[in-house]
């Protein structure tokens, strides 16, 4: 399903090269649709960013944004630093080793809260399974360190009046991930129905919540491929600055 170049352990985009030897979670679809398709802003959280895809496609599509991404496993962390450092974006990315709780916390002991225009998550999302053996997939799989309910704490806090928080979320978890949303006092303003391919049911979603209500919730559908394999057109069309071919 990618059109980038994989070399090894590493994703060459357009203008950017994603090396994720070190990641317990890769390059894969959901992070690469969510990258494209949120909102942007001056000022951009990237709440586990993992190898720094997001953030750097973030920065790619906004040239004018100043973009954190926080990760709470340290070797991804260092990664998408060194996958930061070697892009063009370098300038306006920075990647903290840190867990979102602590970053919250961190940035009030030092004087006030930033406020984000956009904020991005591709969050971890297995509150009720069974965790992995592998302590890293289970961090970047798991809610177990990041609840639904923290995570729409923090961003609570950190979103600007006016902001976007943008996300993607398997079809499985959407209720219960909408319904602590609706908890915590956003609203669902944007909504993509992705599947893979015509006959299949949505496998994932795309969403956006805001804390003003909105006048209409876009609510839409979207499918990766044709039923003949091939790239659907609105694939092609969100992802054609990044894909190689």
């Amino acid at each position: 399903m990618f059109a980038a170049i994989m070399s090894g352990d590493s994703f060459s985009f357009k203008r950017f090269v994603v090396h994720q030897d070190r990641c317990a979670m890769k390059v894969g679809t959901d992070g690469v649709l969510l990258g494209a398709w949120a909102h942007g802003g001056k000022r951009i959280l990237d709440i586990g960013t993992g190898t720094g895809l997001i953030a750097l496609m973030m920065a790619q599509r906004f040239s004018e944004a100043s973009i954190c991404g926080v990760e709470i496993d340290t070797d991804a962390a260092l990664q998408a630093q060194e996958n930061v450092a070697l892009s063009e974006f370098a300038a306006r990315v920075q990647i903290e080793a840190v867990s979102l709780q602590s970053y919250v916390g961190q940035i009030g002991k030092e004087g006030g809260t930033p406020m984000f225009d956009s904020i991005v998550s591709n969050p971890p999302f297995f509150e009720r399974s069974l965790t992995n053996p592998d302590q890293s997939r289970t961090l970047a799989r798991h809610a177990s360190t990041l609840t639904y309910a923290e995570l729409f704490g923090a961003v609570k806090q950190l979103l600007a009046p006016e902001g976007e928080f943008s996300t993607i979320i398997p079809d499985d978890c959407l209720s219960r991930f909408v319904a602590e949303g609706c908890l915590a006092g956003f609203f669902l303003t944007r909504k993509c129905a992705v599947k893979t391919v015509p006959r299949k049911s949505p496998k994932r979603y795309l969403l956006a919540f805001a804390k003003q209500m909105p006048k209409d919730l876009e609510d839409g559908e979207a499918m990766l491929m044709n039923a003949d394999g091939s790239r659907s057109e609105w694939y092609s069309e969100l992802t054609h600055d990044f894909y190689i071919r």
